[in-house]
């Protein structure tokens, strides 16, 4: 089997990686969801003793729709979350709303790989709308430039998940060991927290994996047309 058959063949496991663990964490989050803290204290309630303990009074939290909707937004300096998560005292609900948090002290302290991400992102998202269009242009009329192009820009999409990977699991490390020092959960309630940000951090272990293999697919198709 050749690189270019190899490539497609790791693809297709990769892919078959990304469903299950879209599948996980969704079934993972259903069962924490269901684990009420014994404390009772509703995940913003969490997220905002959580923010003033690090001295975050401006960043603000609110209520979003959706579900696992949940985010920071750097430039609103808010922590949304999501319908599911906001009121809930469950365990699951908890772990979100920190991890959440745990990017909004990210931004404050500084933390170097967030800002490499976010100085990469405008060229990530242009990339992400332009570079198939000018890979396939490039292919239909034979310009070795425009497919250059087209993976020039998808190699920036490559990097901005991959740098995405130590992003998410960082700020899950900060949320679990935020939560464990307050008290916020105890025993099983700490561990069912730990499995829910585990199963969301394999999404993007999974997302970066599809990712890098994709860069490794055009290159092995290019490098046969020349």
């Amino acid at each position: 089997m050749d690189f270019y058959y190899t490539v497609y063949f790791l693809m297709i496991v990769a892919f078959i990686f990304c469903l299950y663990t879209s599948v996980n964490v969704k079934s993972t989050y259903k069962k924490y969801n269901k684990v009420l803290s014994s404390r009772g204290v509703p995940a913003n309630v969490i997220a905002r003793q959580i923010l003033d303990s690090n001295g975050l009074y401006d960043v603000d939290v609110m209520q979003i729709p959706g579900n696992l909707t949940d985010n920071y937004n750097p430039k609103t300096n808010t922590v949304s979350l999501s319908q599911t998560v906001f009121n809930s005292t469950s365990v699951g609900a908890i772990g979100v709303a920190a991890h959440e948090v745990g990017h909004a002290i990210q931004y404050a302290k500084g933390y170097t790989p967030i800002k490499i991400r976010m100085s990469i992102l405008p060229v990530a998202q242009f990339g992400s709308h332009a570079w198939m269009l000018i890979f396939i242009l490039g292919l239909i009329f034979s310009i070795p430039i425009l497919w250059e192009v087209g993976i020039a820009l998808f190699f920036f999409i490559v990097l901005f998940q991959l740098i995405t990977l130590p992003v998410e699991l960082d700020a899950s490390r900060r949320a679990i060991k935020t939560i464990e020092s307050q008290g916020l959960l105890f025993g099983d309630e700490l561990k069912g927290a730990k499995k829910t940000l585990t199963a969301a951090a394999m999404t993007y272990v999974a997302a970066a994996a599809m990712a890098v293999l994709q860069l490794l697919r055009l290159l092995a198709m290019t490098s046969r047309r020349r």
